[in-house]
């Protein structure tokens, strides 16, 4: 019954995760270019078990109750990603300076982490998938095999991302031509802005 209920756990992690995301894109971005992998593949694994955990713990029902909180984010991650879709819309426009992934200037580790933060926390949608979601989804399962259930999705987060980050290196031979980054930061500045579009235009319920 833990072995069943963990796997529960990491099919239905998997399945929030792994949708493309705005910070699935920022984690593959980092991984071609080799820039801090390590940290930000941490940084998002450990803000997503400790957003579960939570969730399994019954915090997830006190985000319900916090509208206002939802509603700041909500503005304040779409003013983020339009910002940073801004960004790639004109590195796209203007063709990649970087024309090897592991060359050109290698952004601080302090810029790289608070950029990550904020793909993770600036999220409306991620308190909702982690913390309200599957923590509702492990209440089905009694006593222990609740917590086993979010150590399920906890390791179906630190699979994806070490997975994202780490793998990314296995297309760079792709990305050895310029126009690849065009068309990547091209793709990344659409769904960036987009998704700053549907947050400011579509309530949270």
């Amino acid at each position: 019954m833990f072995l069943s209920a963990a796997v529960a756990g990491f099919v239905t992690g998997a399945g929030l995760i792994i949708a493309i995301g705005a910070q699935n894109a920022f984690v593959l971005r980092q991984g071609l270019q080799r820039s801090h992998v390590a940290l930000v593949v941490a940084v998002c694994a450990l803000s997503d078990i400790a957003l579960i955990l939570l969730g399994v713990a019954g915090v997830g029902a006190l985000v319900l109750q916090w509208p206002q909180l939802l509603q700041a984010l909500r503005f304040g991650g779409a003013a983020f990603l339009g910002w940073y879709g801004f960004l790639a819309a004109r590195r796209a426009w203007q063709g990649a300076e970087i024309l090897e992934p592991d060359q050109g200037p290698v952004k601080s580790g302090h810029r790289v982490l608070l950029a990550c933060l904020a793909f993770t926390f600036l999220n409306p949608h991620v308190y909702l998938d982690t913390m309200v979601l599957v923590g509702s989804l492990s209440t089905r399962y009694p006593g222990m095999l609740q917590w086993a259930f979010g150590l399920g999705a906890c390791a179906a987060s630190v699979v994806w991302f070490s997975s994202l980050g780490f793998g990314a290196r296995l297309l760079q031979p792709i990305f050895r031509n310029p126009q690849a980054w065009r068309v990547l930061d091209g793709s990344i500045a659409l769904f960036m802005l987009t998704l700053c579009a549907l947050l400011l235009w579509h309530p949270l319920h």
